[in-house]
């Protein structure tokens, strides 16, 4: 099954080194998407030969259509059309509804929405070519349990399941599968900066009792993107540990 091309955006570190990591293992060549933390993704790119495997890094603004355009074009080069995709590149910008800036908002969703319909819309064209594809998109457990702070990020989050869903209804006739996972408490950079209170708080809400961690969630990625998995399209899988149970 190896040799495919992979693109992974947000690689640089977290989730999204995890699930580059994995489809390095899994034989495939990885494009390392980073912005802003261009030395996470050389240590990305780095763990990626470690294992024999074949990186390279390519910075990408996903918010801007010209710079996700440019990135492509300098992968296609490089390692030839991508045939998976892993739309993980996100922010945040966390505040309570009342006093949240317009640009709070217009910053999350264009990065984290409309910033994977761009990768998605320029990675399709060379899937529908060659008739193969596999495409992930990074939910939350907040798209449908919703988060008190983060009105921005749960409707950005939840309007993936539907561009996922209708992502994948248009592809399937070239054996393209679209997919969506929704991580739950996961143990990162950006929970590693709560309180001891505040991560028993979120902890005891996770029937598994405990935060999860970034491989646990490249390992289902990189099933999503093997041809194992060329029956399961349009789903939207949680890795929560049990928090999303009945959503």
């Amino acid at each position: 099954m190896g040799g495919r091309v992979a693109l992974v955006t947000g690689a640089s570190r977290g989730i999204g080194r995890a699930c580059a990591v994995a489809l390095a293992a899994e034989g495939h060549r990885v494009a390392v998407c980073w912005s802003q933390d261009e030395a996470g993704a050389a240590e990305t790119a780095a763990a990626i030969d470690a294992l024999s495997g074949e990186a390279v890094a390519v910075r990408v603004d996903v918010a801007d259509a010209a710079s996700v355009d440019r990135a492509f074009g300098e992968v296609e080069a490089q390692l030839g059309p991508v045939e998976v995709l892993v739309a993980n590149a996100g922010v945040t910008r966390d505040g309570l509804l009342l006093r949240m800036s317009g640009d709070s908002w217009d910053t999350v969703v264009r990065t984290n929405l409309t910033g994977v319909f761009h990768t998605i819309r320029r990675a399709s064209s060379a899937m529908v070519r060659g008739r193969w594809g596999r495409i992930v998109t990074m939910g939350s457990v907040v798209a449908l349990s919703g988060a008190a702070g983060q009105v921005n990020y749960a409707a950005a989050k939840a309007g993936l399941v539907g561009l996922t869903r209708a992502t994948a209804r248009e592809l399937a006739s070239r054996n393209i599968t679209a997919n969506l996972v929704a991580p739950g408490p996961i143990s990162t950079a950006m929970t590693e900066v709560l309180t001891d209170q505040q991560r028993q708080a979120m902890v005891a809400h996770v029937p598994l009792g405990r935060f999860g961690t970034p491989e646990e969630v490249g390992a289902v990625v990189a099933f999503l993107c093997s041809d194992a998995a060329g029956y399961v399209s349009g789903a939207v899988i949680p890795v929560d540990g049990g928090l999303g149970m009945g959503h």
